[in-house]
């Protein structure tokens, strides 16, 4: 196919897909098909942004794109599937991003990430952790190479230190290890919260952001930090900031309150 005949993404499309390869979804191109299709998995308890990405995506989408999928082995909730055309601009996609079948990490297209693909990034596989003082990127799919580019561009794109550390896990009874990126230092998680936070797209992912403090100033002021950054008024972050302290009070021990700032 020549190349003026490729079909072209439009940036918020790609700032998507790029942010989502690193997350919940995928590229597949079969040997006997000619193009590439992108396909996405979320719990159905994530409808809200599931059905924003798709929409997002709404120029790659297929007649029929959004499938229903019953719970498997590794989860209690049933899955909404989107599976898109298999189109050229999607193939070229493939080529940057892919290497013999499998996402291939290199700066290359990594430097062509946006604010908004790591948001979605982030609303994928990213979670606050020790008492919210701290984030996690589960980078479980990459090898320890692949998750040291990530953290260096972290580094020299978005001026964010990270660590990459490795958490074991058992399986299947054998224990494995993984490799992930974590944003150690309370300052540190902060900015680049506040890098994202303008592009976090749907209310229900507003957890994914909402630090919890025991100070009630520290707290009014992240309340208030996150609405001006984002498009959420204060009323919709204050609701979503209960049912995030609801939750952590019910599976978190009493240290999972942040002591300062």
């Amino acid at each position: 196919m020549k190349k003026d005949t490729i079909v072209p993404l439009s940036d918020q499309a790609k700032a998507v897909l790029f942010g989502s390869l690193l997350g919940d979804g995928s590229l597949n191109k079969p040997s006997e098909y000619t193009n590439a299709r992108f396909q996405m998995r979320h719990s159905e308890k994530q409808a809200e942004y599931f059905f924003w990405k798709a929409n997002a995506l709404k120029e790659i989408a297929a007649p029929i794109s959004v499938f229903k999928q019953k719970k498997d082995g590794y989860s209690e909730n049933n899955k909404l599937r989107f599976s898109s055309k298999a189109i050229p601009s999607l193939t070229e996609l493939y080529k940057l991003t892919y290497k013999k079948g499998k996402l291939n990490i290199r700066r290359k297209w990594l430097n062509q990430m946006t604010a908004l693909s790591l948001a979605i990034w982030w609303c994928d596989d990213g979670s606050l952790i020790s008492n919210s003082r701290k984030g996690v990127i589960c980078t479980d799919g990459f090898d320890k190479q692949s998750v040291k580019i990530l953290s260096q561009y972290f580094s020299s794109v978005w001026k964010i230190r990270t660590i990459v550390a490795p958490v074991g896990r058992k399986r299947d009874g054998r224990r494995d290890e993984y490799w992930r990126i974590w944003i150690r230092s309370t300052e540190e998680l902060k900015k680049f919260l506040r890098i994202i936070i303008p592009y976090i797209p749907v209310e229900s992912m507003l957890s994914k952001v909402l630090l919890i403090y025991d100070d009630y100033q520290l707290q009014q002021r992240w309340i208030s930090e996150v609405s001006k950054l984002s498009k959420f008024s204060e009323t919709i972050v204050k609701k979503q900031l209960e049912l995030k302290k609801s939750k952590w009070k019910r599976y978190s021990s009493e240290n999972d309150i942040v002591q300062s700032s």
